[in-house]
């Protein structure tokens, strides 16, 4: 699916920087343009060691785990970026405040979805361990307990979960037209603006990811379209090829999920599954308690891997929230916007 290749970034809502911004006049000093570059060149190479060697790297739980790990260090890098431009609260113009107020909740929503999808993955590792546990004993009723938790977690994990189905809406929310409000003429805002795109490019990016992994379709993919004049552009190309033609081709084969790791687990839970004949001892006893093993060790590794995802959803979580927050507190220190007027946006945003 083709969406607008100048996605909002959460912080403003500015358009394509391209628009306003050139290496041809662009009167930048040498200060702001060593900052711009640096920003760039910086968000290029994280770019780049996001792009797997090998298709076996897509998609599992370390990859995403990464990539994760990637949107707060880019994240981060922004907010070094504004400290290194010396750009006040108080020059910024109201609306970049409503579209950050707006928007970081919208990304926080999708935190939020995330978390919840990997809880509820989570949940079925222990249908999973009712059954090793079941397996334990050769008795005819405990291998009829064990089909019938290996029938709960196979109905559990193809079930959706409306919150992550709801992430398609608020992705698309964050995609903007090109005829957006230009900005004052600052130099600093230009380099302002031209990083702020090259965040939230990546952003949108690994969210629409991370929704259809959860989601199961290749639907929720964006493909993005970005002007080859960025630093980091070919290396964004390369990893967003690499990873949405990927994902396509598992959907394509019939795949359920392109989760590597709850591919496997569910590859020896169809395995295992014939094996338990309705209480009655397999006859490959040997070949049993192998099929056991491989489910008990790599269900093990699912549940080890979405706790470590967990971690890095909620470190993202926390890098919006702590910005939005200092976003608020300077703009009430500053007092560029009335207690009153900013307590009602703050209101809105938070009963939404």
């Amino acid at each position: 699916m083709s969406r607008p290749h100048d996605l909002p970034y959460p912080f403003f809502h500015f358009g394509n920087p391209f628009r306003m911004i050139s290496p041809k006049g662009s009167n930048l000093s040498k200060r702001l343009l060593l900052l711009l570059n640096n920003f760039e060149e910086t968000l290029a190479g994280r770019l780049r060691k996001l792009n797997p060697k090998d298709k076996d790297g897509v998609l599992s739980l370390s990859w995403m785990k990464l990539a994760m790990l990637s949107l707060c260090e880019t994240h981060n890098d922004i907010k070094t970026l504004i400290a290194g431009l010396e750009l006040p609260v108080c020059d910024w113009d109201e609306k970049w405040i409503d579209a950050y107020l707006d928007i970081s909740v919208n990304l926080l929503d999708i935190c939020n979805a995330f978390s919840s999808e990997i809880s509820r993955l989570n949940q079925g590792h222990l249908l999973l361990q009712c059954v090793l546990h079941n397996l334990d004993s050769s008795s005819s009723k405990q291998f009829i307990k064990a089909r019938s938790s290996l029938d709960a977690w196979r109905q559990h994990i193809s079930s959706k979960n409306p919150r992550v189905e709801n992430c398609s809406t608020i992705l698309n929310k964050l995609g903007g037209s090109l005829n957006l409000p230009k900005v004052k003429n600052s130099a600093k805002g230009k380099v302002l603006m031209r990083a702020m795109y090259g965040v939230k490019v990546e952003t949108v990016f690994i969210c629409s990811v991370f929704a259809s992994a959860f989601s199961g379709s290749a639907r929720k993919l964006f493909d993005l379209n970005v002007d080859g004049k960025y630093m980091w552009a070919e290396a964004f190309t390369g990893l967003q090829t690499s990873i949405n033609s990927e994902i396509r081709n598992l959907y394509s084969s019939g795949r359920f999920t392109v989760l590597k790791e709850l591919e496997t687990v569910d590859t020896s839970v169809k395995k295992l599954y014939p094996m338990i004949q309705d209480g009655v001892d397999p006859v490959e006893v040997e070949a049993f308690k192998n099929s056991v093993s491989d489910l008990a060790r790599r269900a093990e590794g699912l549940s080890q891997g979405l706790d470590l995802l967990t971690k890095e959803v909620d470190g993202f979580f926390h890098v919006v929230l702590t910005g939005r927050d200092a976003l608020l507190c300077n703009l009430r220190e500053s007092g560029t916007v009335s207690d009153t007027k900013l307590g009602c946006k703050v209101v809105e945003r938070e009963q939404s």
